[in-house]
C-alpha cells in the first residue's frame, strides 16, 4: 500500500465513508492523530503524508501542488471506493481544493470538502513570499503565529529537512495559481477571528470556488484553531454527516441542516 495516506488508529471496518485530512505546510500526520477519538469508529482516518514528512523525512519534499495531488490521487484510487470527506488546513487546504477537483475529474468527487485558515485561490500570492525568507526570519514567523514555541532551544529542530519541508510546503502554496472553472464539490470554510495570518474577510469568498453549495463558520483560537478539541469536533460532525450509506446530495445535505453562516457574492 502507497505511503502517500498513513491510517489513524486501528481500522474498525466495513466503513460508511473516509475523511482525508491534510496538514497545515511542515505538518506531520501526528496533527490529526487526537481526532481519531472523535471519529466514529465506521469511519475511516487518513492523513497525507508527503514526501519529506513524517516517515518520508529522508525524502527530497515537492515545492508543486500538483506532484502532491498526483501522488494522493493514485493513492486514493487504489483503496475501495467509499464516501470522501477532504478536510485541509492552512496549505492543506490549497492542497484540499486542489485534489478535490481531480478526484471529481476522475469521476470520484469528495461529498465535502472543509478549507480551513486559508484564503481562497481567487487572492494568489504576491511577493515578498514567505518560503524565500531566510532561515532565522522564516523560524521567527513560525513562532509568532503559534507554529513553534517560544522557546529558542526548541528551534533547533527546525533546522534541517525539517525546515526543508515547511519552506516547500509554503512555495507550493504560493505558487499555486486558481483553475479557470469552479469545482462542483460543496465547500465548508472555516476560520478564526483571531488569526494573524488570514484576512477574516476573505473566507466568505470560498464561494467563488464552487458551483455547489458553501457555507463558512468562524472561531477563535489563532492559525492553528483547528487542532483544538472544541472545533475539531466540530468540524468532524460537519464531514461525518456527509458520509452516509448512499444518497447522491451528502454534501450540500450536511451544509443545509447547520447554523452556519450563508456567504454569497
Amino acid at each position: 500500500m502507497s505511503n502517500w495516506l498513513t491510517r489513524v488508529g486501528k481500522a474498525h471496518p466495513p466503513f460508511r465513508g473516509r475523511l482525508i485530512a491534510l496538514p497545515h505546510a511542515g505538518g506531520w500526520p501526528s496533527a490529526f492523530t487526537p481526532w481519531r477519538a472523535l471519529v466514529p469508529d465506521d469511519v475511516d482516518l487518513l492523513v497525507a503524508q508527503l514526501p519529506g514528512h513524517g516517515a518520508r523525512i529522508s525524502e527530497d519534499p515537492l515545492r508543486r501542488v500538483e506532484p502532491m495531488v498526483e501522488g494522493l490521487v493514485e493513492a486514493l484510487l487504489a483503496r475501495d471506493p467509499l464516501p470522501l470527506a477532504v478536510v485541509g488546513h492552512s496549505f492543506g487546504s490549497v492542497l484540499g481544493y486542489a485534489l478535490a477537483r481531480a478526484l471529481e475529474e476522475r469521476g470520484r468527487p469528495p461529498r465535502l470538502l472543509v478549507v480551513s485558515a486559508r484564503q481562497p485561490p481567487c487572492f494568489p500570492d504576491v511577493a515578498p513570499f514567505a518560503h524565500q525568507r531566510p532561515e532565522e526570519e522564516l523560524v521567527e514567523h513560525l513562532v509568532r503565529i503559534g507554529g513553534l514555541p517560544s522557546r529558542p532551544d526548541r528551534h533547533k529542530v527546525m533546522t534541517g529537512p525539517v525546515l526543508d519541508a515547511v519552506r516547500a510546503d509554503l512555495e507550493a502554496m504560493e505558487t499555486y495559481r486558481r483553475p479557470a472553472e469552479e469545482t462542483g464539490v460543496p465547500i465548508l470554510a472555516v476560520g478564526a477571528a483571531d488569526d494573524p495570518v488570514v484576512v477574516t474577510e476573505r473566507m466568505p469568498l470560498w464561494s467563488l470556488e464552487t458551483a455547489s453549495a458553501f457555507r463558512w463558520e468562524l472561531f477563535e483560537g489563532g492559525h492553528f484553531f483547528l487542532y483544538t478539541p472544541q472545533v475539531a469536533s466540530r468540524v468532524i460532525a460537519h464531514a461525518v454527516r456527509a458520509l452516509p450509506l448512499g444518497g447522491g446530495q451528502a454534501g450540500e445535505q450536511a451544509l443545509a441542516d447547520t447554523n452556519l453562516q450563508v456567504a454569497r457574492p
